[in-house]
């Protein structure tokens, strides 16, 4: 296929992808802004309140990094694994693996559309956000890049849940499992100076961890990490997860019968 004709497949998965959020915005936007208000009100009025102030910030304006990269991680996961096992499912995932398509335009069609979910979803709750508190974005470049990277990761690992899941119960086996407790442990809700060791320690081994402070310093300018540490992180699962999702789909792994 020549380069014209693969942007047009490549748009066509998108919009597909795009149009398909939009249109059961009720399942994919609604809920989770729901879910930050919730988080919002609770942790930041009510408890935030009685814990004072955190690295010069107020404990809201703390933990909003926080919270919004936890909503597009999850959402960006929650998408793509959906999304495309709805496709296994619906056996239309054979057409596009046996026509002209690369397999990189099938893997970037389903990954733009599930990090578009995320950024919309991460914008939704930064604005409920700034109904509870004021925010400064102290490093614009490097907040848009950690909101990309991080929304890129979690995009191709649900890709790759979705390629060897079997029923649809197994999508959502590691967002419980896996994804929800890194979350947590991730330093949305704290910082990871106020852990002792072997804690501490433990903690730096989460890559939740590196995306929730890169993003948390392009917000606020502070991070318990070093923000070239974050970043390389982060490359590298994105170069790896798209070298892996790029051999299941060569392979046909999980969608060939």
């Amino acid at each position: 296929m020549s380069t014209s004709t693969n942007l047009v497949a490549l748009g066509t998965l998108v919009r597909r992808e795009v149009a398909r959020i939009l249109r059961i915005w009720t399942q994919t936007l609604i809920p989770p802004a729901i879910t930050m208000t919730l988080y919002f009100v609770i942790f930041g009025k009510l408890i935030g309140s009685r814990i004072g102030v955190m690295h010069g910030f107020t404990y809201m304006q703390y933990i909003v990094p926080g919270l919004v990269m936890m909503s597009i991680i999850t959402n960006s996961y929650g998408n793509i694994s959906s999304s495309f096992f709805g496709a296994k499912f619906g056996r239309f995932v054979e057409e596009m693996l046996v026509s002209p398509m690369p397999n990189w335009v099938i893997l970037l069609g389903y990954v733009t559309g599930a990090v578009a979910r995320g950024v919309i979803v991460g914008a939704l709750v930064l604005v409920i956000a700034l109904f509870f508190t004021d925010l400064n974005v102290a490093h614009p470049l490097i907040t848009v890049l950690s909101v990309i990277l991080g929304a890129t990761v979690f995009s191709l690992a649900g890709f790759v849940n979705a390629v060897f899941a079997k029923k649809f119960d197994d999508i959502a086996l590691v967002p419980t499992f896996v994804l929800t407790p890194l979350t947590y442990l991730g330093g949305v809700f704290y910082s990871v100076d106020l852990l002792g060791e072997p804690w501490r320690s433990i903690s730096m081994v989460n890559p939740i961890l590196y995306m929730v402070n890169a993003f948390r310093f392009g917000v606020l300018g502070v991070s318990d990490v070093q923000i070239g540490t974050a970043f390389a992180v982060m490359l590298v699962f994105v170069v790896g997860l798209s070298a892996l999702a790029l051999h299941l789909l060569k392979r046909g792994v999980g969608l060939r019968s």
